[in-house]
């Protein structure tokens, strides 16, 4: 996404408010930019989106109001047990309270259907640390822009600003194809790039967890920009000599929230079959993202994008393996705009002018992000919050709706006002989209989020780049380095990316507190005490 160019704190639209509206973009587009927006032939107009919005609002405080009743019923219940029993009245008469929580489990559970989380948990994770020479300096980059030979004057000082804006550090990677003069993009070398990111993580995978390929049941890759025939779940099935019977999933196109996605699918996958692992790849091949253009569309993904991949470990809750695991599913939603042309439009990867292909960034990106985020935020927000939370808030917005309607106020973006759920009683701990630190701060700012709740998205950010769906799980390594992360604590990952879509996974840690010493072997085992990095 394109990055302001400031780091200082500005008023941010309250795109956590479930009662806003308006058509001021969220996240303005880089100032030193023109980009071009691809405009959609059928976008829905305000009064739809405003329309929409308001019909959530109805069923989420309606989903409230039967989770208040159902509570309330089986409060009854019990009291009619109590009474039945204190009365000494017939012992049938007890069949008729226990009868009638019977059949609001049932309900309940029905109309839970395929959404709930229960039942997955995470064995562990690992993170890629590439090795020390594929290190790319701020400074070496800006040189090596300037003798590759493929941009002019004008494209590598659009980079130049844009690199230097976006707080990124000096210790990033590229994959060894982009190291070279000219740099070199072909399919053997985005093929030699996965294997260089898959094995390493994956045997440190294993090596952690002690749980042999042999094992796995289930594996799923993500991986954006680069799809291979035979697929890279395929490499990685054939590297290790998995069972004949495992089941490989390859994810392609989904852009940075395509983590989420492998667990949802692994998810499945351990429900619907009888298997005892599923693994979840996500990694981003950036040699094939790499664009050699001039279109400053284009050009951003060459600013952003790094060198980074992450494993994942699953299993069921109550399987007979014997792994202990780290982390529960709490809840997993998956939200997206696809059917909105102006969204579908706003990033795309596609041929500039002269034929080269590259992903465009739209202008309008930043007004589709904020309304995806809110319509997300209304599907997983009943399912974090608190009851006590909810209460709040569903209170505060119908007083904030009463006295707009007693002043005939028109609400809008503008509004400082508005109600917004404190997203700090639904978790302890962030992991955000990594798309530069104005644009993470913007984010978490809006989130009602603090500092320290953004550090992680902020030094992962500074110290790895943008990994597209690998950072979620570099941010969680963050978190663990610091010793952070306590047993009942529970973490968010937030994904957005192309389609567009938005995609969280909440998880709660039902292992022992972490153990800082234990990421020795992690991807921050070298640096972590140098974090977090304060701007002078």
């Amino acid at each position: 996404m394109p990055a302001p160019s400031s780091f200082a704190k500005r008023p941010v639209t309250m795109l956590c408010s479930l009662a806003a509206h308006g058509d001021r973009p969220l996240l303005p587009p880089y100032k030193h930019t023109t980009l071009h927006l691809h405009p959609g032939r059928h976008s829905a107009s305000e009064r739809e989106r405003g329309e929409h919005m308001d019909v959530a609002h109805r069923d989420h405080l309606l989903a409230a109001a039967r989770r208040a009743l159902g509570a309330a019923v089986v409060l009854v219940c019990l009291l009619a047990e109590l009474l039945v029993f204190a009365l000494g009245r017939h012992a049938a008469l007890h069949l008729v309270p226990a009868c009638a929580m019977l059949l609001l489990l049932l309900w309940r559970s029905g109309g839970r259907g395929g959404g709930s989380a229960a039942g997955v948990v995470l064995v562990d994770f690992a993170c890629l640390r590439p090795p020390r020479r594929l290190r790319i300096p701020t400074a070496g980059l800006l040189e090596h822009l300037r003798l590759i030979g493929c941009f002019d004057g004008a494209s590598v000082a659009f980079m130049s600003r844009v690199i230097g804006a976006c707080g990124m550090g000096d210790e990033t990677y590229f994959p060894p194809s982009l190291h070279r003069i000219p740099p070199s993009a072909t399919h053997a070398d985005a093929l030699a790039e996965a294997r260089a990111m898959f094995v390493p993580t994956l045997d440190a995978l294993f090596a952690r967890t002690g749980v042999p390929p042999s094992a796995v049941g289930a594996l799923v890759v993500s991986c954006s920009g680069f799809c291979p025939a035979p697929s890279l779940a395929a490499v990685v099935a054939g590297h290790y000599r998995m069972r004949d019977d495992v089941r490989t999933l390859n994810l392609s196109g989904m852009g940075c929230a395509a983590g989420v996605v492998g667990m949802d699918v692994a998810r499945a996958a351990l429900s619907a079959h009888a298997i005892d692992y599923a693994v979840v790849v996500s990694a981003e091949i950036v040699t094939v993202g790499w664009y050699s253009g001039r279109d400053r569309a284009k050009l951003l993904l060459n600013c952003f994008f790094r060198t980074g991949c992450a494993a994942a470990l699953l299993t069921s809750a109550g399987s007979a393996v014997s792994v202990p695991a780290k982390y529960r599913l709490v809840a997993l939603a998956r939200t997206n705009r696809t059917a909105d042309d102006r969204s579908y439009m706003s990033a795309v990867r596609e041929e500039d002018g002269e034929g080269i292909t590259g992903f465009s960034i739209g202008r309008g990106l930043g007004g589709v992000a904020r309304d995806l985020l809110r319509a997300h935020l209304l599907e997983l927000g009943p399912n974090i919050l608190p009851l006590h939370e909810k209460l709040r808030y569903a209170a505060a917005l119908l007083l904030f709706r009463r006295q707009q309607k007693r002043s005939k106020q028109v609400p809008s973006d503008d509004d400082g006002d508005g109600p917004r759920p404190n997203f700090l009683t639904a978790a302890s701990h962030f992991c955000l989209p990594s798309s530069g630190m104005p644009m993470i701060r913007r984010l978490a700012e809006g989130l009602g989020l603090g500092e320290l709740e953004a550090e992680a998205a902020l030094m992962t950010f500074h110290r790895f780049g943008n990994q597209s769906a690998a950072s979620l799980w570099y941010q969680l390594a963050y978190h663990e380095a610091k010793g952070r992360v306590r047993r009942g604590d529970r973490v968010w990952q937030l994904g957005m990316g192309s389609g567009p879509k938005a995609n969280s996974a909440v998880w709660e840690r039902v292992g022992g507190d972490t153990d800082p010493a234990a990421a020795d072997e992690g991807p921050w085992a070298d640096c972590i005490h140098r974090f977090p990095i304060r701007e002078s």
